[in-house]
């Protein structure tokens, strides 16, 4: 359990994930451009809904921006087809379903939620520079305005 986020400035964590759809996505894949990896506790639960829709509304201007955007969580890739398919998302899902990249990037850890305690995903977004590294970190996301201010960040690259 890992509850350190990767520092500004720091070398992201390289990884090679499954994705939805067949096939895997490593963050390597896209060197010399900006990636948004958007860490969400759960497929199909509201708050990752919202979030998930936000960023796949807003996809064309990160691409125009160059970047590209990853959802990441611990759902199966069976799960995870199925939150592309129901909620219409554009961008690639990965299933880290050992939870070796969330642990990696600090986003694995306690919850508290109704009084109790649990393991769980924080939402995290992170945003690595076209040089790979981390160039900013959202812990304990707000899903509210989070894709916009997001996409600020990539366009201030």
């Amino acid at each position: 359990m890992s509850d350190s986020l990767v520092e500004l400035g720091a070398k992201a964590p390289d990884f090679t994930l499954p994705r939805d759809g067949g096939g895997s996505v490593s963050l390597s894949d896209f060197a010399g451009k900006p990636v948004v990896l958007f860490f969400y506790p759960k497929a199909n639960t509201p708050g990752c809904t919202t979030e998930a829709r936000d960023f796949t509304a807003m996809l064309g201007a990160f691409e125009a921006a160059g970047a590209v955007v990853l959802g990441i969580s611990k759902d199966s890739v069976k799960k995870q087809e199925n939150f592309v398919a129901k909620q219409e998302l554009a961008m690639p899902v990965l299933s880290d379903a050992e939870g070796d990249v969330c642990e990696r990037y600090g986003v694995w850890g306690e919850k508290k939620m109704y009084g109790k305690t649990f393991l769980g995903i924080t939402r995290t977004t992170y945003l690595i520079g076209p040089d790979g590294t981390v160039a900013q970190v959202w812990p304990k996301v707000k899903v509210a305005g989070h894709a916009e201010e997001v996409l600020d960040a990539v366009r201030a690259l």
